[in-house]
């Protein structure tokens, strides 16, 4: 179990006096740096003159990409072209871009009840993959493991948001709670714990395409390390996710550019 709570625990709302359990990532070998340059690039981002009134813009477009990026990580990659003149109809790509064209409308329901919004997403991912009947179920072994990640969610925690996010997203692609569109929904969920968590609040960094421009094969040995539970792993992960967000938020800006020259 590599989120340092126990299923079951109390929330972290509930218990404000004490330590906060997520302060112990920060300790870990090369994340307390990762994540203050992650947080500067997205404050890059955020001053762009375009954020002051057309951020929405930015928005729509880095859903688009996030999604194509998403899916892409999944094996299924498509022209960016394509994918905005609605030419694409696979089922993957398609999934993705529900699910992150809905973020926007889960944003106040995420950290009061995640196991709704992940239902949400999965059914939005899944939807022409599955059976109707498995659309937004998690699987029983994924209990326990989902409760303690919910306590994370739904509690307070002075840790950056973008180490929160990466431990959604790490928890959620190594548990595969629906065992299918699980990466497309932990992607998901990642990118809407840092716009719920401040990290990017308008969503107009594209943290997606960061995981994508470092790899797949660089993804995938970083979610292994993960998902061996040992502090090793866990501290790659989260330096892995600071360094997507980095990349993420280069392409917010190179969005907003592309705006501006019309």
């Amino acid at each position: 179990m590599t989120i340092p709570l126990r299923p079951g625990a109390p929330a972290a709302a509930s218990r404000s006096a004490a330590p906060d359990p997520l302060a112990p990532l920060l300790e870990l070998p090369g994340v307390r740096d990762a994540a203050e340059s992650a947080r500067a690039a997205i404050d890059r981002l955020l001053r762009h003159r375009l954020m002051r009134n057309r951020s929405a813009e930015v928005s729509a477009e880095s859903a688009l990409r996030g999604a194509r990026a998403s899916a892409a990580l999944e094996g299924v990659d498509v022209p960016l072209v394509d994918l905005r003149a609605g030419q694409v109809d696979d089922p993957v790509v398609q999934g993705a871009l529900r699910a992150s064209l809905a973020l926007g409308s889960l944003v106040d329901t995420w950290s009061r009840a995640p196991g709704q919004v992940l239902a949400r997403l999965h059914a939005l991912a899944a939807a022409d993959l599955v059976d109707r009947a498995e659309l937004g179920r998690p699987r029983p072994h994924a209990g326990p493991r989902l409760t303690s990640l919910f306590t994370v969610v739904t509690g307070t925690s002075t840790v950056p948001a973008v180490l929160v996010a990466g431990l959604v997203h790490g928890e959620l692609a190594a548990l595969a709670p629906f065992g299918s569109a699980d990466g497309v929904v932990a992607r998901a969920a990642g990118r809407l714990t840092g716009i719920v968590r401040g990290l990017d609040p308008k969503a107009v960094s594209v943290p997606e395409m960061g995981f994508a421009e470092l790899g797949a094969d660089a993804y995938a040995t970083a979610l292994a390390g993960y998902a061996t539970g040992g502090p090793e792993g866990l501290a790659g992960w989260l330096v892995h996710c600071c360094r997507a967000t980095e990349h993420g938020a280069l392409e917010g800006l190179a969005v907003a550019e592309a705006i501006l020259r019309g």
